[in-house]
């Protein structure tokens, strides 16, 4: 696809626009973005909303010693699958993706809530997670589709709201339905909901019909699905995030287990580079890193996966066992982030307009440097209000740095490599959670054994070791973690500042083919 960069500044409707992007009309644009919406609200409940039926789950089916499965399968699954489903939407077209992932959450739903032990359930998440990831990555490549560059932040704002109210809701769903009804209905709650989304899709999204030239030039364009390298990521991905997810937690580090999956995946990345440069149109192309905006965006988002791990992860612990609060007021101390967040990624376009991508993200990610940095500075006990400030300005920081990013990737990409780029981003952000999760999981709890005399970790201290000994043990671990959280933040700065362009290249596309009919 042929295209030409202009301004930062310069008003675009030809990338993303409704009416040439995907040829839907403004009436049927509300019920795509409703769908949209519904969409990211499932994929981003059932990440969280299995933790606090655990209980009753392990109760019922057993398996208490894999129960951490539940989680780990749905998020490997979500994230090895986020770069194959970029490029089948850009290949296959987004609707029949969207389609195919919605249709497979569902019944990973179905199957879920019909589970007879343990094994089948994690068996059932991981087909739920394998929908997941079409349900997140291919959401927001089609948001990019509907609007044109000056609207997007609108529609992104109100994703990044959906997502950070319904993950930070999950827990208390989960823990309403399992008490008060069954945990089985955890999944089937998808089912009715997860329907209306799919109705909306198929019965309102219209695609341009694919035809042009392909991206070599002259020969019509063909879908060749490249089976051998979305295996290979797959095999790749599974075996590596497994090693960091499990390693230190199911087998200590150096065991054979690590070493043979941590083995296993470095084999199989050597594979997927092979089989991918071989490939007429590979899953991960080599332009997603020669291209110096996609790749510091890659490097800047794979950060902020790792730092977000400090309050998502850590803050409950520390505001249970340091401050002394309650489930309920310890979430809320995390919540804060998402009142700022969708806030400040709202009006990120009045100042990214002005400045460019790559400054605003800039700005915001010096900020939130300097957030986490303050946090080891408190008083110890502290008030609540301390971190909750904290978290208000964390939120407003990050809401500033990730969407000019991913706004600006997609606006510098046609309509034929957005879903790959999307991908792209999205993948290493969610890389950069697991390795943040393996990181400073291991620090926390080196910086326990020592305060505790060799025989702590956070598990301990979830189980209920009390005492002003484990509250200053504690407070010092989630010091660390946040003292390396602002670490992670500052190495995402110097990607910034040293690798990203200051002007991000915006692609103006020629207009795209007569939308297919209604029905089509």
């Amino acid at each position: 696809m042929k295209g030409f960069a202009v301004g930062e500044n310069a008003r675009l409707s030809a990338p993303g626009s409704a009416a040439p992007e995907t040829g839907t009309e403004d009436g049927r644009r509300g019920a795509v973005v409703a769908a949209l919406m519904t969409g990211t609200a499932l994929a981003a409940l059932d990440g969280t909303i299995v933790s606090t039926a655990v209980p009753q789950i392990v109760g019922d089916l057993g398996g208490f010693s894999v129960f951490s499965w539940l989680f780990s399968g749905y998020l490997l699954a979500v994230t090895v699958t986020l770069p194959v489903y970029g490029k089948f939407s850009d290949t296959l077209g987004r609707k029949p993706v969207l389609i195919a992932g919605i249709v497979l959450f569902l019944i990973g739903s179905l199957l879920s809530a019909l589970a007879w032990n343990m094994a089948s359930l994690i068996a059932f998440r991981i087909v739920q997670g394998l929908g997941g990831g079409a349900l997140q990555g291919t959401v927001q490549t089609i948001a990019a589709d509907l609007y044109p560059l000056k609207e997007r932040p609108r529609i992104q704002a109100r994703l990044s709201t959906v997502w950070a109210v319904s993950a930070v809701a999950g827990p208390a769903v989960g823990g309403l339905l399992a008490t008060w009804a069954d945990w089985r209905w955890i999944f089937l709650i998808n089912l009715p909901v997860g329907a209306v989304a799919l109705w909306l899709i198929v019965r309102h999204l219209r695609e341009p019909v694919r035809t042009g030239a392909a991206p070599s030039g002259g020969a019509a364009l063909r879908s060749r699905i490249d089976w051998a390298g979305a295996l290979a990521v797959f095999g790749a991905g599974a075996a590596l995030l497994t090693g960091l997810v499990q390693g230190g937690v199911a087998w200590p580090w150096f065991s054979a287990p690590s070493l043979a999956l941590f083995g296993a995946g470095a084999v199989l990345v050597a594979v997927t580079v092979v089989v991918e440069r071989r490939a007429a149109e590979p899953i991960l192309p080599g332009w997603v890193w020669r291209r110096r905006t996609i790749a510091a965006a890659n490097l800047a988002l794979g950060a902020l996966g790792l730092l977000m791990i400090a309050p998502m992860v850590f803050l409950p612990t520390y505001a249970q066992s340091v401050l002394g609060l309650g489930p309920t007021a310890a979430g809320f101390v995390l919540s804060v982030m998402t009142i700022s967040w969708p806030i400040s990624a709202a009006l990120s376009s009045r100042l990214y307009n002005r400045i460019g991508f790559r400054d605003t993200a800039a700005i915001g990610m010096g900020l939130a440097a300097l957030t986490l940095a303050v946090f080891p500075l408190l008083p110890y006990p502290g008030s609540a209000w301390q971190p909750a400030l904290l978290m208000l300005v964390l939120g407003a920081a990050l809401g500033l740095f990730q969407l000019p990013l991913i706004v600006g990737v997609q606006a510098g990409v046609g309509w034929s490599e957005r879903g790959t780029a999307t991908g792209s981003i999205l993948f290493y952000r969610q890389i950069g959670q697991s390795v943040g999760a393996a990181l400073f999981g291991a620090v926390a709890n080196a910086v326990l054994a020592g305060r505790l005399g060799g025989t702590g970790d956070l598990d301990a201290v979830g189980r209920g070791l009390e005492g002003e000994g484990v509250r200053r043990a504690v407070d010092a671990a989630v010091d660390h973690v946040y003292a390396g959280a602002a670490g992670a933040a500052v190495l995402a700065l110097l990607v910034l500042l040293l690798w990203a362009p200051r002007h991000f290249p915006l692609l103006e596309d020629p207009p795209h083919p007569k939308a297919a009919p209604p029905g089509t």
